[in-house]
């Protein structure tokens, strides 16, 4: 199945949080989605590796991506190098998108960081001919990526491109939700994490917005480059 976008994020969640509603919005107009999580997210505080498979399950489907897959790297003790690079290449020719997104380039949490630049070196060497790659015996065609996006995350990155993504908050937010042990429950007895407070889920919101306020749109998401964006004319920036 060749994809349009491929969004790869550290841990389930990563990918709804930091990009949910610029992908429901892709796949509305058309696009074929898919998001590769690198681990299962199993040391997280609360929920277990069970339930984050089952809620990123839900989260997709609310999302209408075309697949998910998880890598199964080890939380928290993944590294970049050429057995990881090797899993990720893999994906990429698997899937041949026209664009991958990925984690922020600089976080609080150290899995982000790292997954933005394995995720961005895996991109590079996906186009070298020479690196040999087999799927079930058959050897994979080279690929590389148009583009590489990092959306952003806890820190408040300055985005190189931003999104309107107004009509597509709401799918955002019932697809973030669908993770139901890892945010703000007034009843859950699980022990209190930076993402479980009230403030945190509001901050979903009002960060997109007040990103949309900036460009002159009710809400919006950011995306950070590594290579320049190149355009035919000035007229295409809005």
């Amino acid at each position: 199945m060749k994809l349009d976008i491929l969004a790869f994020g550290a841990h389930p969640d990563d990918v709804e949080l930091g990009c949910g509603a610029t992908l429901a919005k892709e796949i509305a107009n058309g696009k074929k989605v898919g998001i590769i999580d690198l681990t299962q997210g199993e040391l997280g505080t609360r929920g277990t590796a069970l339930t984050r498979a089952e809620e990123s399950s839900n989260a997709a489907k609310i999302l209408g991506v075309s697949v998910r897959e998880n890598l199964g790297f080890a939380d928290g003790f993944f590294v970049n190098d050429k057995q990881h690079q090797l899993e990720i290449i893999k994906t990429i020719r698997k899937y041949q998108p026209e664009l991958v997104i990925c984690n922020a380039i600089d976080d609080r949490h150290i899995d982000h960081a790292k997954g933005s630049k394995l995720v961005s070196d895996a991109c590079f060497l996906s186009g070298l001919i020479k690196i040999e790659t087999h799927v079930n015996g058959t050897k994979q065609n080279p690929w590389r990526p148009k583009q590489v996006y990092h959306y952003i995350q806890w820190r408040n990155l300055k985005p190189d491109l931003v999104v309107d993504v107004s009509d597509f908050i709401d799918v955002k937010l019932k697809a973030v939700f669908a993770y139901k042990t890892q945010f703000y429950d007034a009843a859950s007895k699980a022990p209190e994490t930076p993402i479980s407070s009230k403030n945190f889920t509001d901050s979903i919101t009002y960060r997109a917005r007040d990103l949309g306020r900036l460009v002159g749109v009710e809400y919006a998401e950011g995306f950070n480059v590594s290579r320049y964006i190149t355009v035919n004319s000035l007229f295409d920036v809005k």
